[in-house]
């Protein structure tokens, strides 16, 4: 193998460990993807020669990337996040894996990634780069731009805030109350009261199935589906007038909306709800990912 072919072989066998730190960062496979990509380009720039643990470089170009991808996200909260357009890397596929995607979410636990989207973005890096994948804060501490005493408190701090905060509503009756507001805002067009359920911060994830599908029943004049939609303003203006075909459903459990032609699960919308609002909707549609659910239809 020539050069270039090395490195490839050497930048994929360390993708996943990439994409998995990538994906706790960032709570989106889509921008873990891009987080990805960015390291692969940065790596085709720069001499590696000397570099004896690749691993750890390329890590260090990940979190440093999603660094700066937190920070900006945070300048624009409640704008919708376009769907990149990602340059060719060593090798990618046309969309995320959606098992993949599926198997990453569950791995962190979606309640999680609700708290760790409260965090700042250096809190965040600290957490997830000690608390989850061993760095010490000697290594963090550049990544983060402080000294390793500044980043060992920074993760301190986010590790506080993850214990502290609230736990994902579980009474099914309160479940129910806050979906079924949900459910008749989104469907009667009522933006005031959508908002009024969701949390300012609430998350919106589209799998790639989902984008596909709900550009593919929309009016061309109708603003599209992102993969990710951040802001309760956002998600709102996404689901104001929507949901006419929705039917009420447990999914795992918990209330959930389901679209069901014929009694068959097309798309399923489940929710993460604290403090008395949602957090977060996952929207799926991978018939895969569906599959891999327990959906129970009408059932509140």
């Amino acid at each position: 193998m020539n050069e270039n072919q090395v490195l490839v072989v050497r930048f994929e066998a360390s993708r996943a460990h990439l994409q998995a730190v990538a994906y706790r960062m960032l709570g989106s496979l889509h921008e873990a993807d891009d987080a990805v990509q960015e390291a692969w380009l940065r790596l085709n720039r720069s001499d590696v020669s000397g570099v004896d643990n690749l691993t750890g470089w390329l890590t260090t170009v990940v979190a440093r990337v999603c660094l700066d991808m937190l920070r900006s996200r945070k300048s624009r909260r409640e704008e919708p996040l376009p769907a990149h357009a990602p340059e060719p890397t060593a090798t990618r596929a046309e969309a995320p894996d959606p098992e993949q995607e599926a198997v990453l979410a569950d791995s962190v636990g979606l309640a999680l990634l609700v708290v760790l989207e409260k965090l700042a973005p250096a809190e965040r890096v600290a957490f997830v780069l000690h608390d989850m994948f061993d760095l010490t804060f000697d290594e963090i501490a550049p990544i983060v731009g402080r000294s390793a005493t500044a980043a060992r408190q920074l993760a301190s701090r986010a590790r506080r805030r993850v214990r502290g905060a609230p736990v994902p509503e579980t009474d099914r009756s309160r479940q129910r109350e806050i979906v079924d507001a949900f459910f008749a805002a989104a469907r009667g067009g009522n933006f005031a009261a959508l908002l009024a359920v969701l949390d300012p911060d609430v998350v919106l994830r589209a799998d790639a199935a989902s984008v596909q599908w709900s550009r593919a029943l929309q009016a061309a004049s109708t603003p599209k589906l992102a993969p990710e939609v951040r802001g309760a303003t956002a998600v709102a203006q996404t689901f104001s007038g929507t949901a006419q075909a929705a039917q009420r459903a447990l999914v795992n459990g918990a209330s959930g909306l389901v679209w069901a032609p014929g009694d068959r699960p097309r798309a399923v919308m489940r929710f993460t709800l604290l403090r008395g609002k949602i957090a977060a909707i996952d929207l799926i549609a991978d018939p895969e990912h569906i599959r891999q659910l327990d959906v129970v239809i009408g059932q509140r």
